[in-house]
């Protein structure tokens, strides 16, 4: 099998599995780690030696996508590449040993889409950053009716984000997706206030994250997910909000 001897990833390149120090390595790095960590938090335990690998696979420019497929490099052998779907991969791992089929090859993969969505989407400029409130204080200036605790700790609903962020002078809200798969979603949402302020933040879903009434249409509340962090972080409130939690 061949496989591609470069690829452009939003201003750094990747020659023989190796991708350049550029301004946007930084960036591209903090996306890897991100998702690499969500990684962690989904599939648990269980993954946690294949998703480190991944990271290593994804950092060293291994991944070279090929359409909705990709050719993934062997961690260990240089010579050995294997062919990745969203489906599986033709590694002996992901035939016979790995937990859901889920592989180092087919976990970097998914690593790699979600981080190269993340750095190549249009950024807008924060004109100020956000002072993170303490947690007293940002319950106290949250209104009553839209604070729920859950077995004794305080969460705020998005209808109250989104009432505050309204009387706060908010203009738009808006979000899209980032990448919808069988088993995971990403999102992104910006909030546009009236004085020009604008605040991005990113969400993600899974059928193993959200309710039993949510999960048929699960990829929405990425969506809404992505919402309430922008609106959170515009109103300096560092309380996590309902929407954001787990089942």
């Amino acid at each position: 099998m061949t496989t591609p001897t470069s690829v452009q990833l939003n201003g750094m390149h990747a020659q023989n599995g190796t991708i350049s120090a550029t301004p946007d390595w930084q960036a591209w790095r903090d996306a890897v780690a991100m998702y690499t960590q969500r990684a962690h938090d989904y599939y648990g335990p269980d993954l946690a030696g294949r998703i480190d690998k991944a990271r290593h696979i994804v950092l060293d420019g291994r991944v070279k996508p090929n359409g909705q497929h990709a050719h993934v490099g062997s961690e260990t052998d240089a010579e050995t590449i294997y062919a990745v779907t969203r489906d599986g991969c033709d590694c002996i791992d992901s035939e016979s040993k790995a937990p859901q089929g889920m592989c180092k090859h087919r976990i970097a993969w998914q690593i790699y889409r979600c981080a190269y969505g993340a750095i190549t989407r249009p950024v807008t400029p924060q004109t100020e950053p956000a002072p993170v409130p303490g947690p007293d204080d940002a319950a106290l200036r949250i209104p009553a009716q839209f604070i729920t605790y859950l077995h004794g700790k305080a969460f705020v609903q998005f209808g109250g984000l989104l009432a505050m962020a309204h009387e706060h002078g908010l203009q738009s809200l808006t979000a899209r997706f980032l990448t919808v798969e069988a088993d995971l979603a990403t999102a992104e949402a910006t909030a546009t206030f009236e004085d020009g302020r604008c605040f991005t933040e990113c969400g993600d879903a899974s059928p193993g994250n959200v309710g039993d009434k949510v999960r048929p249409h699960f990829a929405r509340m990425a969506l809404t997910r992505a919402k309430a962090r922008a609106l959170r972080d515009a109103l300096n409130i560092g309380m996590c909000s309902v929407e954001e939690l787990s089942d």
